[in-house]
This record gives C-alpha cells, sequence and structure tokens, in this order.
C-alpha cells in the first residue's frame, strides 16, 4: 500500500509539473509574441522562479496522488463518474462551489500570508519577481506552497464533484494562475471593465496586488476583496 502511494503522489508531481511547465511555456511564448522584450530583461528571475514552481509542484503532488490513490483503491472520496448520480444542473454548481471556497481559502490564506513574520519568511519569495511573469504562478517558498497543496484534495472528501468538474477546476486553477501573472492583460477591455468583469480576477486586477502587497488578494472572485474593503481596482498599467 504504502509503495502504491508513493508511485502515485510521483505520478501526480509529474502531472502538476508538466501542467505548470506547459501552461506557463505557452503564455510566455504567448508573451514573446504579443509584447516583445518584456520578458527580456528576466531571464534570471525566470530561473528562480521555475526552481521554486518545480518545487511547489512537487509539494502538490503528494496530496495529490493520496487523493488519486484513495479514489482508485478505496473510493474514499466524494468524486464521482457517472453522470446519472446527480442532476445535470449539479455540474455548474458544483464548480461554482468549489471555485468560491477555494477563493475563500485563498484570500483569507493569502492576507494570513502577508503578515510581516509570515512575509519575510514565506511569501517574500512570490513577491520577489518583480515584476511576475507567466512562469511566476507557482513561485511560493515550501510553507506557503503547503497552504494551497491541501485544499482541493480536501474538498473532494467533502463536496461530490464530477471526475471532469474536478478536472475544469484544476485547469481554471492553473490558466488563472499563470494569466494573472503574466504582466499583461488578455482578457478584452470590454470584458474588464464589463458588470462581469468588476467582480472577476485577471491580470488587470492581481498587476495591482503587486505593486501595492496591501490589496486584491482574491484569486479567481473579487467578492471577498470587495467586502473586505481591500479592493483597489486595476493596475494604473493596464490602463494606457
Amino acid at each position: 500500500m504504502v509503495t502504491a502511494i508513493i508511485i502515485s503522489a510521483i505520478a501526480m508531481t509529474g502531472i502538476v509539473a508538466a501542467r505548470y511547465l506547459l501552461t506557463s511555456g505557452i503564455f510566455a511564448w504567448a508573451t514573446q509574441k504579443v509584447k516583445p522584450g518584456l520578458y527580456a530583461p528576466l531571464s534570471r528571475q525566470i530561473r528562480t522562479e521555475i526552481y521554486w514552481s518545480l518545487l511547489s509542484a512537487a509539494i502538490y503532488g503528494i496530496p495529490a496522488g493520496i487523493v488519486a490513490w484513495g479514489w482508485q483503491n478505496r473510493g474514499w472520496t466524494q468524486i464521482y463518474t457517472d453522470l446519472a448520480e446527480f442532476p445535470i444542473w449539479y455540474l455548474p454548481l458544483s464548480l461554482l462551489i468549489y471555485l468560491f471556497l477555494h477563493d475563500t481559502w485563498f484570500y483569507w490564506t493569502h492576507r494570513w500570508m502577508h503578515q510581516p513574520k509570515l512575509f519575510k519568511v514565506a511569501h517574500a519569495v512570490h513577491h520577489a519577481s518583480r515584476p511576475p511573469t507567466a512562469w511566476a504562478a507557482m513561485s511560493f517558498h515550501p510553507i506557503e506552497a503547503l497552504t494551497g497543496a491541501f485544499v482541493v484534495p480536501a474538498l473532494v472528501f467533502l463536496v461530490p464533484v464530477h471526475i471532469g468538474v474536478l478536472g475544469l477546476v484544476l485547469g481554471i486553477m492553473t490558466l488563472m494562475g499563470v494569466t494573472n501573472h503574466m504582466g499583461w492583460e488578455m482578457f478584452p477591455r470590454a470584458l474588464v471593465h464589463s458588470r462581469l468583469g468588476n467582480w472577476l480576477i485577471t491580470a488587470s486586477h492581481h498587476q495591482r496586488h503587486h505593486e501595492a502587497y496591501t490589496c486584491n488578494y482574491g484569486l479567481y472572485f473579487r467578492f471577498w476583496d470587495r467586502l473586505c474593503k481591500t479592493d483597489s481596482g486595476i493596475s494604473s498599467a493596464f490602463l494606457r
């Protein structure tokens, strides 16, 4: 059993690392095409971002591997594959539940990480990226990586989710993590400044966090930032 869990954890670490390298690589390539030279002065920083991100991938892979093994061999989780098990309307609802709960955890742990002592010990690694790039999505100190590694694995024991929706959650998590850090806005201004855009987090919003440090803590939605009055709008650099 122990050997099987270790193999599963190694496999999941490889999957998380590959997902990061592929997604960040695609958007770094897109940056080269859309914003030539934007990352040119940052080669040393990018190497550091990749180092910390791959270390984070190993930390994320351990609980993911345990969950994968438990689902396949013990049926421990609430992951299901039969669409008839729950009504079809539950699919989008479960997606929103997972994103909202993940966003809630991220917001509060992120604010916690900005406490002076914790920031100096752990979160400073992420903010060492000035400005962040598409490679900075998982550039975390191991302490910070641990705070995020167990969220989705814990939720699958508590909230029923179809395997396809779970894959979509992980895909959105990766996509948002990369695009929010890449230093330019890929979404149209019409969306960013729309009613919907005013509740979503994109690069325009998260860049402001990397500029001011004391605002814009969310991951997907601006709900908690607005409720707690930590929303500082979008970066002035993105208004040009």
